[in-house]
């Protein structure tokens, strides 16, 4: 670059900053440090927004295949991470049952991945049996792949699943589609390489087995959601200025103190204290009606005889002890 040039540029630098000083006048600028390996996370609100979402899905989805097995089951929802597509790729195990999620009003695609070992028990239900296979026949099980009847029955199962997340979601209806199983191979067409997905894993206990299945939603899928949430469920304004705060001397009472009975500047030789066995008795050489000591915060407060109150030990209160400076610091 010619020394033209550099004039040139440095003039136009020159009017573009004093325009700028002429617009805005001593309007302090806001600059604030980007941290651009925390782009794409989840802020705390909209994690808890989608915990709560998916606990809804997973009591809904409770209730509807304990109808559709005719047994007792439980889903809960075990973890909500993000992480990157090529790690998610790189965990997915041989076998599982891959399905992808459309839905009509925004272009991106979730994904069911459901568990091999959790398919064969409720594939057995459905078919009439107990969903418990016997031990011997458990390794062959889960080493093999689903045949055709055993996918056209996951195929019902995931739009049961479907049906539950529309309802738990707060979507129209039939506006979730369920797509046939695709290989793991094939996720990088849903989800591009370099970007962050959330994943929601949920916990199923069935027949005695414990299995999980979990959904992948990229992030303009957990935009939607998080909108449809706050479009269910809008937060109400000012709602903490109805709960008052407590004034400090309300806070002071509902403080714990350690309050005790005692014989204070009481003297027994070391000798006496040398001989004490289990089930001796220490004279202390004190008259009985020489009263104790009520200390609070080790303060001595009120004179106390000891007394007893049906089956507990208590302490009587008397004269109260005079101290210089009490009630002063």
């Amino acid at each position: 670059m010619g020394a033209l040039s550099e004039e040139k540029v440095e003039s136009t630098a020159k009017d573009v900053r004093s325009a700028d000083a002429q617009n805005g006048g001593d309007k302090p600028r806001s600059v604030h440090p980007c941290n651009f390996r925390s782009a794409g996370k989840l802020s705390n609100e909209n994690a808890r927004a989608l915990t709560a979402i998916h606990e809804t899905f997973a009591r809904h989805l409770t209730s509807a295949l304990d109808g559709y097995l005719g047994s007792g089951l439980k889903v809960k929802l075990e973890t909500l991470d993000q992480l990157a597509v090529k790690e998610h790729i790189e965990s997915i195990p041989a076998f599982r049952y891959i399905a992808p999620f459309s839905l009509s009003a925004i272009p991106s695609t979730m994904l069911l991945e459901f568990d091999i070992d959790l398919a064969f028990p409720i594939i057995d239900m459905l078919l009439g049996g107990t969903g418990t296979p016997a031990n011997e026949a458990r390794e062959a099980v889960e080493a093999r792949e689903l045949s055709e009847i055993e996918e056209e029955i996951m195929q019902d199962l995931v739009s049961l699943i479907a049906r539950q997340a529309e309802v738990a979601w707060g979507i129209p209806s039939t506006s979730l589609a369920a797509g046939r199983r695709i290989e793991a191979s094939a996720l990088q067409q849903y989800c591009p390489p370099n970007e962050r997905v959330t994943v929601a894993k949920f916990e199923v206990e069935v027949a005695g087995m414990t299995g999980s299945f979990q959904l992948i939603f990229p992030t303009p899928f957990v935009n939607f959601l998080i909108k449809q949430g706050k479009v269910e469920r809008p937060q109400k304004k000012g709602q903490l200025r109805y709960f008052p705060t407590a004034t400090i001397r309300e806070r002071i009472l509902d403080c714990d103190v350690v309050v005790a009975a005692d014989l204070p500047s009481m003297k027994v030789s070391v000798r006496d204290l040398v001989a004490l066995q289990p089930g001796c008795v220490l004279k202390l050489r004190a008259p009985v009606r020489t009263p104790g000591m009520l200390t609070v915060g080790g303060r001595e407060i009120f004179e106390a005889n000891p007394v007893r109150n049906g089956a507990q030990k208590a302490a009587q209160v008397g004269r109260k002890v005079q101290q210089p400076g009490w009630g002063k610091e």
